[in-house]
């Protein structure tokens, strides 16, 4: 399969939500593969649609719920969704508009009814970090944890109270490879744990070196860790 490059981020929204046919489906991730593009179209559209909750458990749907999506609905499509009483005399046999304002009806809800299941089902879908590492510093302490998802997004949980001065910042860097260097995932805003979006990298792989450097305000100048080291570690693959 062959994304389209106009219709790349619409693909990615129906990948996330769940709305592809399996073959389909299929074939994004085989195209993501060696598509960086297409990764991180997916990757922004599981961004946009994650603050969607689906923790709570599930509730018995309100008796009003139908009426509410019929008041919603355009006018001629609400008076042919309810029920009407059966005309005096048969309508001409080419009359179609019941027949057809009710099959849109039947379709909106439809088309309601699955793009709820596609979401919940998607959402349901955890998405778990390739690589987990805790960072320690010297003294052997818990500073952070950083879990890299191998999509350009990592997050980092800090465990620790780090003084940072105010002309500094906190930098996460990590090391692909020896050949690569290290590369930078991101800053830390202040001392809260944050969401990184780092640059397309290749998927992290164990023992994989993550660290926590005090950079100048704004981060290094030179595209390398200059500062001090706060915290490292090696990455584990979840068991």
């Amino acid at each position: 399969m062959t994304v389209d490059r106009n219709d790349m981020h619409a693909i990615a929204d129906e990948y996330v939500l769940g709305l592809l046919e399996a073959a389909e489906a299929a074939d994004v991730e085989a195209e993501m593969e060696h598509d960086a593009d297409l990764r991180q179209a997916v990757a922004a559209s599981r961004e946009r649609f994650l603050p969607l909750d689906t923790s709570i458990d599930p509730a018995p749907v309100d008796e009003g719920l139908w009426q509410r999506i019929s008041a919603a609905l355009p006018e001629q499509t609400r008076l042919a969704a309810r029920p009407s009483p059966p005309p005096a005399s048969p309508p001409p046999a080419n009359d179609n508009r019941i027949k057809a304002w009710r099959a849109t009806a039947i379709a909106a809800i439809a088309a309601s009814i699955l793009l709820v299941g596609g979401l919940t089902a998607s959402l349901m879908r955890t998405v778990e970090p390739v690589v987990i590492a805790v960072l320690l510093d010297e003294t052997g302490q818990v500073q952070a944890v950083v879990e890299d998802f191998g999509n350009e997004n990592a997050t980092v949980q800090l465990l620790a109270d780090i003084s940072v001065p105010a002309d500094r910042t906190m930098q996460v860097w990590t090391l692909p490879s020896k050949d690569t260097g290290p590369v930078s995932l991101g800053l830390i805003e202040g001392t809260r744990s944050t969401r990184l979006d780092g640059p397309a990298l290749p998927r992290p792989k164990d023992n994989q070196l993550y660290e926590i450097t005090l950079e100048q305000r704004g981060g290094s100048p030179t595209g390398r860790p200059t500062g001090p080291i706060l915290a490292k570690g090696f990455a584990q693959l979840p068991r």
